[in-house]
């Protein structure tokens, strides 16, 4: 890649001469963001195979723009790779109905075909072998449509023209020859933008040149980092222009360039004043600001949210809750970007937790507390019963971009996983994925790989039940305490949902006493599980989940006799639960005289041993599932020889 960067460098050289947000308005970004699409969305070409044999090394765009004017002029010259021998046609995804003016290659013309609304096929005069690296250019003007979320749009600020780009999820063929798949980044890429001298132009990665040319002025930006088709974005109007410096974990001073309507100066100054702080917290936390050997920067455009373009999001104000959210995108979905619209939450559930625990990490500079911003995506996700984080529908931006799946469901996705493999083993995990993914795509079983390794938890069902599964579980609580102070819970649990039986997770229950309490953790397994804690207060009240750190609805606490429904079937000091049973049993213990582990036997009515195994002396469940109905032994001995029988029925 050095090499190829060299060359290209060589050969480009030669040929050159509104108002500040509350913390509560990022949900209705979201609902923007998921409701734009219906003036102008149109169903895309997901996927080109015809795309499939070539791999992108560079691109050089150099455009003539007006914001007065609804238009684009200029040319793109790609840098591409063969993947495939007898290379003679390369196809581009790109809009019929902007003009091809030229297409050059090795200097002469050559011809091409447009083919349907998306498809741009150029003739080569020979065919090129696998592994060759090649170029052309393509001249083309006119005025692109307009579809997704608007992708080149035209409008005014205060009177003043403006025009801007926002590609997400398939624009980036209306303005541009690309391939607009979620497969290949472009290694690098120089965009040069001309313009009336009275704007400036915005762009991805560095300014290298801003030149006046008679009446017009030349915006030259370098970008060398590998970058997704979608990323790609210009703003041109009138900006006003100032820099915050942000010193990150490596010694690196990084610029943070920030391109504002001059109306809304004041309010931009102080959000991205406020923005240094998170960007230093999320360089500690994760792994390095990606692109620290360039910058980070915003430019304002006239939409109704945000839009994290690599290196410089397109913010429509300055907020804290906008401000976080597209700066976590630098690392998920900018550097790690999502390799299919199915696992968008990869983008979006991350970028809407990451802002969320800016509220955890600077509690007295936020509106909205740690708190609350759970409990408000909690109240989002159950406000309807179904809905999986998986997009069902990627033809629907509206699917795509959810804001009660995608950002709310997805946040909480992460929120619960943390829980579940602790603090360490989850922020290692996702740095391990990040430095394992870094400037590629991603889908979401290399994520689950990632936490598997760290923290050695196998999270197949975890996945199963709360990325491809739909809605959430409702938990009934029944807690007794016996007068040996052991507490007693049976913990049930619905679901809103008929795809998911059962939400396998660890809950939290907090027990109170007289001026002290104790957060006990349930491995809930099954429905209906018993659970014994030792507890050294009398307990008099218990609270289902304080801290939020799970996703469910329309939860109840209420103290029960569990004791004396144990108290029907115990003999002695050990006793079995339920009973009846229908799947499993469990195994309890009360001041046993039996020691460490224990072998088990279930013998049948005829004498017959049906299953056999061990467990621990602080009770495990043993599954009888496969027995048939009727009356069974479970035979007990400990390492001493002591040994029991308890008989239980199975339904």
């Amino acid at each position: 890649m050095k090499k190829l960067l060299t060359f290209l460098l060589l050969a480009f050289t030669a040929s050159l001469f509104a108002q500040n947000l509350t913390d509560d308005d990022l949900e209705n970004i979201v609902c923007k963001e998921a409701e734009a699409h219906d003036h102008f969305f149109q169903p895309p070409l997901v996927a080109n195979p015809l795309t499939d044999n070539y791999d992108l090394k560079y691109y050089r765009f150099e455009w003539y723009i007006d914001p007065a004017y609804y238009f684009i002029e200029g040319k793109a010259t790609v840098y591409f790779e063969t993947l495939a021998d007898n290379f003679s046609e390369i196809n581009f995804d790109f809009s019929s109905q902007l003009a091809i003016d030229s297409i050059r290659y090795h200097g002469q013309d050559v011809a091409s075909t447009a083919d349907g609304n998306y498809l741009l096929s150029v003739q080569l005069p020979a065919a090129l072998p696998a592994g060759a690296l090649d170029s052309l250019t393509i001249a083309y003007s006119g005025a692109p449509p307009s579809s997704g979320f608007g992708s080149f749009i035209q409008s005014e600020h205060n009177g003043i023209p403006s025009l801007w780009t926002l590609s997400e999820p398939y624009g980036s063929q209306d303005w541009w020859p690309c391939k607009n798949g979620l497969d290949d980044k472009i290694d690098s890429i120089d965009i040069i933008i001309t313009t009336p001298s009275a704007y400036r132009a915005a762009s991805n990665g560095s300014l290298v040149q801003e030149a006046a040319v008679g009446s017009d002025k030349i915006y030259h930006w370098k970008h060398r980092y590998p970058i997704a088709p979608y990323l790609v974005a210009i703003g041109v109007t009138n900006y006003a222009q100032y820099t915050d410096n942000v010193p990150l974990s490596n010694g690196t001073n990084l610029p943070m360039l920030n391109y504002v309507y001059p109306e809304n100066l004041p309010d931009a100054q102080i959000g991205t004043g406020n923005l240094v702080q998170v960007l230093q917290f999320y360089d500690s936390l994760f792994v390095t600001y990606p692109f620290f050997e360039e910058k980070y920067g915003h430019a304002q455009f006239g939409w109704g949210g945000g839009m994290e373009h690599q290196t410089m999001s397109f913010v429509t104000s300055y907020g804290w809750s906008l401000l976080s959210h597209e700066l976590a995108h630098q690392w998920f979905g900018d550097m790690v970007t999502c390799g299919s619209w199915e696992d968008i939450w990869l983008n979006e559930g991350f970028a809407t937790y990451l802002e969320g625990l800016t509220r955890e990490r600077f509690p007295s500079q936020v509106q909205t507390q740690w708190y609350d911003w759970k409990l408000s995506k909690i109240n989002s996700v159950i406000s309807q019963p179904g809905g999986s984080v998986l997009v069902d529908d990627t033809t629907s931006v509206n699917r795509i971009f959810s804001g009660r799946l995608s950002y709310s469901k997805g946040a909480y996705l992460l929120q619960m996983l943390r829980w579940k493999l602790g603090s360490d083993d989850f922020f290692g995990g996702l740095r391990n994925y990040l430095n394992e993914r870094q400037f590629d795509y991603a889908k979401t079983p290399s994520l689950q790989a990632h936490l598997e390794a760290k923290s050695g938890q196998d999270l197949t069902e975890y996945f199963q039940d709360w990325f491809a599964g739909q809605g959430f579980p409702s938990y009934q609580v029944v807690w007794e305490q016996s007068s040996a102070g052991t507490v007693y819970l049976q913990l049930n649990q619905t679901t809103s949902h008929p795809s998911v039986g059962f939400f396998e997770m660890p809950v939290p229950v907090l027990l109170k006493g007289f001026g002290v309490d104790s957060l006990v953790r349930l491995e809930h397994t099954q429905n209906g599980e018993l659970f014994s804690v030792d507890i050294p207060f009398t307990v008099n009240s218990a609270q289902f989940d304080p801290d939020l750190w799970l996703l469910s609805a329309n939860n109840t606490v209420q103290e029960g006799e569990l004791v004396a429904t144990r108290d029907v079937f115990a003999e002695g000091n050990l006793f079995l639960f339920p009973n009846p049973a229908s799947d499993w049993v469990q195994v309890f213990f009360e001041n046993s005289k039996f020691q460490g582990e224990l072998n088990w036997h279930i013998v049948n009515a005829l004498g017959q041993e049906t299953k056999a195994g061990s467990l621990e002396r602080d009770g495990r469940t043993i599954d009888i599932s496969t027995l048939s109905p009727g009356l069974y032994r479970l035979v007990l001995a400990d390492r001493n020889g002591e040994t029991t029988v308890r008989s239980f029925v199975k339904k």
